[in-house]
């Protein structure tokens, strides 16, 4: 069973699981949509868990092939707008040449590096932004769900 997980109070601790598996969030939700938790949507969600990291779709069908599933590219396209939908994973960049996505339920934010001249994308820890995100949520009377940095940067 997958358990989706959240930081703690200590940034050094291990991530705390959250009661509810993934699947359970998920399955809610496609219920809400009147959709089906198909065998193929599991499969989806799983590899998606096992990846654990940055992902393109074409990546996660590679996954999904080795493990000895087969799962159309729509299917997989259509399994990750809804997953997004449910909140279970961001898109996190989009570049000329395709979409990366990431778990994002029940995580802290992940920030990325990217580097234009090699392409190459490098999470990066910043917790004072955290804070300012959350100072600026609080001023305003709202509730932060998240946020997204990504830095643009090359070689001199």
């Amino acid at each position: 069973m997958t358990t989706a997980r959240a930081s703690g109070a200590d940034e050094f601790q291990p991530r705390i699981s959250i009661a509810e598996p993934l699947c359970a969030v998920f399955r809610r939700e496609l219920k809400k949509q009147g959709q089906k938790y198909t065998p193929e949507r599991a499969q989806i969600l799983e590899s998606i868990i096992r990846l654990d990291d940055l992902f393109q779709a074409e990546q996660l069908q590679d996954e999904l092939k080795r493990a000895g599933f087969r799962v159309s590219k729509a299917t997989i396209y259509r399994t990750i707008k809804l997953l997004q939908e449910a909140g279970i994973i961001q898109q996190v960049l989009v570049d000329s040449e395709q979409t990366h996505y990431q778990l994002a339920y029940g995580r802290r934010p992940r920030d990325l590096l990217v580097r234009v001249d090699t392409h190459e994308m490098i999470p990066i820890d910043i917790p004072e932004l955290i804070a300012i995100r959350d100072r600026i949520c609080r001023e305003r009377g709202l509730e932060p769900h998240g946020h997204r940095l990504q830095i643009y940067a090359s070689a001199r």
